[in-house]
């Protein structure tokens, strides 16, 4: 029984599949070569400027005799991400930053970065450092699912050992509460 279903679906197939020579017409053929004057722009105009994003985009550094990681013009000179008290997720306003840093290292495959998490004074000694390091390793996802190759990027924790605001105000621990990316050779 199997076998006559199969069989009647194959013909169903190549007879619904068959044509005419009445059926079938030549298709229109398009020129579609650039004439000279449509590809070259006038000597008077400029080319329009492509729109890019400056917020993501890394700059190698060859193109402008300067290193981009240096650069306080380049947003790859920005190397904290802060966070909220007790969490561990980018915030919107750092995510141009680590694509800027993924990008970077997707397109300088010698390059490698680390990345240190830090967290304020509070908490037990263990507890920071798991903090930290869950906030290095959320930068480091974040920047291989935008393209970064995870070979190029390491993770440690620093807890709270490496505080870069002094005190116990809501100020110093904010500036505490970060991960650094730190590139090879810094």
């Amino acid at each position: 029984m199997k076998r006559w279903i199969v069989m009647f679906g194959v013909v169903g197939m190549l007879v619904g599949c068959a044509s005419t020579p009445d059926e079938q017409k030549p298709a229109d053929i398009e020129d579609r070569q650039p004439s000279v004057a449509a590809t070259t722009p006038p000597a008077t105009k400029k080319a329009p400027a492509t729109p890019t994003e400056p917020t993501v985009r890394a700059v190698p550094t060859d193109t402008i005799g300067k290193d981009p990681l240096k650069d306080p013009a380049n947003i790859l000179s920005r190397r904290s991400v802060y966070f909220d008290y007790d969490q561990f997720v980018v915030k919107e306003e750092f995510k141009p930053v680590v694509a800027a840093h993924a990008k970077y290292l997707a397109s300088h495959k010698a390059a490698r970065a680390t990345i240190q998490g830090n967290t304020d004074e509070r908490g037990s000694r263990e507890y920071n450092l798991a903090l930290g390091q869950k906030r290095a390793d959320a930068v480091k996802q974040m920047m291989v699912l935008l393209g970064a190759p995870a070979s190029q990027i390491e993770t440690v924790s620093f807890g709270e050992e490496k505080p870069r605001g002094q005190g116990s105000t809501e100020q110093a621990y904010a500036e505490n509460r970060r991960a650094d990316i730190v590139h090879q050779g810094e």
